[in-house]
């Protein structure tokens, strides 16, 4: 199947903040390093400059003292498949500066083309001038969202979650929640193997959950979640097995308590829900690459019975076992 291609808009002229180039490099390492050994072909990454006027001097002194100039213009925009808005810059957001025109007009022909269009971060801003988010469901940097909702209040503002799917149009929180989308879309378009063998090379967790919570407390010493690494190997390796936290502590050496602390600083989630999480994906994975019946699915991802499975697909994916596989024809 071909991904197709993902234009990514480049603030040209402006003084990228050290934050925005963290997100500008996300889409650039998903989509733009081929994969030919998950996926040929790849994504046909476009990187596309906004044609910003030169910056002004406060601009130069909250950025990083670079800026960045590309082959590809606003009007390459027409045409993708799919359209990342990474950020804006932060006078728009903080002091309410006018966004590009040109850009908004752009991004509503990418849209009226039949393009995916996608937000990181403060990118909701510009898809939200464009009023491509009124009446959706919507979500960005915890710190932006208060502005966001004021700002456009068509936009059902979600400050609580990793990022929004609403099907033509998905926006993401800050920083690594737009690694999470990106990789979401990636798992969308080529499944659940590219996305986690992918996920893996960049040393990053295969699936966050869109729901999770943005409010992950960091404040647990990094050797206490590095130091799970091997019971949740572990536990991946035995999913079509009955599970308790009970298990899973006893494997670690530690507490359930202790072990329930742990996996919420270290994953977000509460070790039920992180096991859930990957009996789900291990149920997708099987879903696209075999033919093997729903209740055979259930047992191996150690969902249990095909209803089960069913409930669970239904409640967090959105759609049934059946339709899923449909969706996957060419994987297995």
């Amino acid at each position: 199947m071909n991904p197709g291609s993902v234009a990514v808009v480049v603030p040209e002229d402006i003084a990228v903040s050290s934050w925005d180039l963290y997100e500008l490099s996300i889409p650039c390492t998903v989509f733009g390093k081929p994969q030919a050994d998950l996926a040929d072909p790849w994504y046909d990454l476009r990187l596309c400059s906004a044609g910003e006027e030169e910056p002004r001097p406060d601009d130069w002194a909250a950025g990083a003292g670079l800026s960045l100039r590309t082959p590809y213009g606003l009007d390459d925009l027409v045409g993708a498949d799919t359209v990342v808005v990474a950020s804006v810059p932060d006078s728009c957001v903080e002091e309410g500066r006018p966004l590009s025109p040109a850009l908004i007009t752009a991004l509503r022909r990418a849209y009226d083309a039949g393009a995916r269009m996608v937000s990181l971060c403060t990118g909701a801003f510009a898809l939200a001038e464009a009023g491509l988010l009124d009446g959706r469901r919507a979500t960005a940097h915890w710190m932006h969202t208060a502005q966001l909702a004021e700002r456009y209040p068509k936009v059902q503002v979600d400050d609580s979650v990793l990022y929004v799917d609403d099907g033509d149009v998905l926006t993401s929180a800050g920083l690594s929640a737009g690694l999470d989308l990106c990789l979401h879309l990636v798992r969308r378009d080529l499944g659940a193997h590219v996305a986690n063998q992918l996920a893996r090379r960049m040393v990053v967790p295969a699936h966050r959950h869109g729901g999770q919570a943005q409010f992950i407390d960091l404040s647990v010493p990094a050797t206490d979640a590095g130091s799970l690494g091997p019971v949740l190997d572990w536990a991946r390796a035995h999913l079509d097995e009955p599970l308790t936290v009970e298990d899973l502590a006893r494997r670690a050496a530690m507490s359930p308590r202790t072990l329930h602390r742990r996996l919420q600083a270290a994953t977000g989630t509460t070790p039920l829900q992180w096991l859930l999480n990957q009996r789900l994906g291990r149920a997708q994975s099987l879903l696209e690459s075999t033919d093997l019946p729903v209740e055979k699915i259930g047992e191996l991802s150690g969902l249990g019975t095909a209803n089960n499975l069913r409930h669970h697909f239904l409640k967090q994916i959105g759609v049934s076992p059946s339709d899923y596989r449909r969706a996957f024809p060419h994987r297995r």
